[in-house]
């Protein structure tokens, strides 16, 4: 697991199980984590770090989702409280890995914002349903950064079982906060550019998604959208990571197997026929 020191009182731990992404921020000899990463070697080693050689007692865990590869550690914590979105039950039942073994029912449950004063900084949890419904951005204006948890992955998104139209408003709403530092729920801590390349990445695919589909027959448009190299759907001079490679991958295997961008390519044949 890496650990990274982000602030004084902020540290970033990035696990081995799928890059997942947890944040501690520190007041005293208590911990609030965002996240506990996606397998449960991570998860202990989480606790080893926090408990054993930081001395911190984790008090409180906000999940910026509930999905299965953020939510490893939940049971690690029995003296935390957990606080999530209304949604989380959405999020953790519509989702492709289901690991019923890490559910811990949310015992704080909010609908729109929450405001939490930990050490010398306030915590914004912000509903921003993009990648779920029940999606939270954790706003940080004392250090200048947001936890974006799957809204992004890294300079590209992840769309299986979204609204992209959903995700890409989620990430403007994330830029309109102007924070210098964007935590994602993968791979680690990037500029604000990130958000900005996410988006173009987003847009680029979507158009070629549907410009496939409204060419040729579904059949032939499959192919073609399997083969959609990543390069073209990125922002100039950024270079994918294999990270983002292989859910690039991912992304066109589930809009060949969740038709997704059908309706986007109806409503711009309609257009185009008006």
């Amino acid at each position: 697991m890496k650990v990274e020191e982000i602030a004084p009182d902020v540290w970033m731990f990035v696990g081995r199980e799928l890059e997942s992404v947890a944040t501690a921020f520190v007041d005293g000899d208590d911990a609030l984590l965002v996240d506990t990463l996606g397998g449960v070697d991570d998860a202990h080693a989480l606790r080893r770090v926090l408990r054993d050689q930081m001395g911190k007692r984790v008090r409180i865990v906000v999940s910026t989702h509930f999905m299965s590869d953020h939510i490893a550690g939940l049971s690690l914590f029995p003296e935390a409280t957990t606080i999530a979105h209304r949604h989380h039950r959405h999020a953790f039942l519509s989702q492709n890995r289901q690991v019923d073994a890490f559910y811990l029912e949310p015992q704080v449950v909010f609908d729109s914002a929450m405001r939490i004063r930990w050490g010398r900084h306030a915590l914004h949890l912000l509903h921003n349903p993009g990648k779920t419904m029940d999606h939270l951005s954790v706003d940080v204006p004392s250090a200048d950064l947001v936890c974006a948890g799957d809204n992004i992955v890294g300079n590209i998104v992840y769309v299986s079982r979204a609204d992209p139209a959903q995700i890409r408003s989620a990430i403007v709403r994330m830029q309109q906060l102007g924070r210098r530092r964007v935590i994602g729920g993968h791979m680690g801590m990037f500029g604000a550019a990130t958000l900005g390349n996410a988006v173009h990445y987003l847009d680029r695919l979507a158009d070629a998604v549907v410009g496939i589909r409204t060419a040729v027959d579904s059949h032939e448009a499959d192919a073609r959208i399997a083969s959609i190299a990543i390069e073209p759907c990125l922002a100039a001079g950024v270079e994918p990571s294999p990270f983002e490679r292989h859910w690039h991958e991912r992304n066109l295997e589930a809009i060949v197997t969740q038709s997704m961008f059908t309706l986007d390519a109806a409503l711009a044949a309609r257009r185009a026929h008006a």
